[in-house]
């Protein structure tokens, strides 16, 4: 596929301080326009929702069928079976070697299908019309050492589950480079309910800068992004996204924004702090919790504690394979 772009977008080397390059309009967008979509470059199913949704359109309904080898992945129909099986595949012969011990995080699960999509991916993918995915940033050299031994021990992972199915894995200087920019550059997939469904990597969208005032938000249709206007552009206007929850004051985001994304965040709102004191009046009037909402916390309760069960797992596997070499 040749590179070619995205119509009412362009590519540019941002002004702002340390931002680099961004996505700018070259034409006016009104509020809730469809500014772009874009497919996922790869993306995989929380495992905590296999069995309620498809594995290759994510698709939420009762009527599933399951993979008939590993039993564990659960599809629409054939069509979706087969769409999903170039990346499925891996897995499948992996879940059936390990059995109950396969459990790999969900970043290593999709950096192995990265992995495995780049080997058969000679051209621009439609996921990448402004910006290739082997040109993320990874900020290897602002990395501290609990980030480097995450990086690490998902290597280790990797090998671990992956390597009697991936023959030749990139070496392990290649591998810390792609975990660090699918950490600073993945997305996660959520409902309209605002539940995790997956993690999925989109180059174009994870192109736009960060405003802690956005004038666009990501939503998700399917295993597809969508970016809306929420503010009105003008040509010649950067397009923000927000990289994180903007209900925090501006002394917490600038903290995860740094923690997570390497940067001090030096837009007009955080600069200003204009909306801090609405925003803590608005936490501290809030009304008890609706029990729909408490249901949903606990459901984000569980799943916390399955992946920290299944993190567990992996790490006394490989603690077993150290002492065992």
């Amino acid at each position: 596929m040749k590179n070619e772009g995205i119509e009412g977008t362009e590519r540019f080397l941002s002004p702002g301080r340390g931002r680099g390059r961004g996505l700018r309009a070259v034409r006016h967008f009104a509020v809730g326009e469809l500014v772009f979509a874009c497919p996922a470059y790869t993306y995989v199913l929380t495992v905590n929702e296999r069995g309620a949704h498809c594995e290759h359109c994510f698709t939420r309904t009762d009527d599933l069928s399951k993979c008939g080898k590993c039993k564990q992945a659960y599809y629409c129909n054939v069509d979706c079976q087969r769409g999903d099986w170039p990346m499925h595949k891996l897995e499948c012969v992996a879940m059936c070697s390990y059995g109950e011990n396969w459990c790999p995080s969900e970043t290593v699960r999709l950096v192995a299908r990265i992995i495995m999509k780049q080997r058969v991916t000679t051209e621009r993918t439609p996921s990448e019309r402004l910006l290739l995915l082997k040109e993320f940033e990874a900020h290897l050299d602002k990395m501290d050492s609990e980030k480097e031994e995450m990086n690490q021990a998902d290597i280790a992972a990797l090998h671990h589950f992956y390597s009697r199915h991936i023959s030749d894995l990139p070496d392990d200087q290649a591998l810390t480079e792609l975990f660090a920019q699918v950490n600073c550059n993945g997305f996660t997939i959520e409902d309209e309910e605002l539940s995790h469904l997956g993690s999925a990597v989109f180059p174009d969208v994870a192109l736009m800068n960060h405003s802690c005032s956005p004038n666009v938000i990501v939503t998700y249709k399917g295993t597809a992004a969508e970016v809306r206007a929420v503010q009105e552009i003008n040509p010649g206007e950067e397009i923000f996204n927000s990289y994180i929850d903007l209900l925090y004051p501006t002394e917490d985001r600038r903290e995860r924004l740094l923690d997570s994304y390497f940067f001090m965040c030096q837009c007009t709102e955080c600069t200003t702090k204009s909306k801090d004191k609405a925003k803590m009046e608005v936490r501290k009037l809030s009304s008890p919790p609706e029990p729909k909402e408490i249901q949903s916390m606990v459901h984000y309760a569980k799943n916390v504690i399955e992946e920290f069960r299944r993190a567990k797992h992996y790490k006394d596997i490989l603690f077993s394979l150290e002492h065992y070499h």
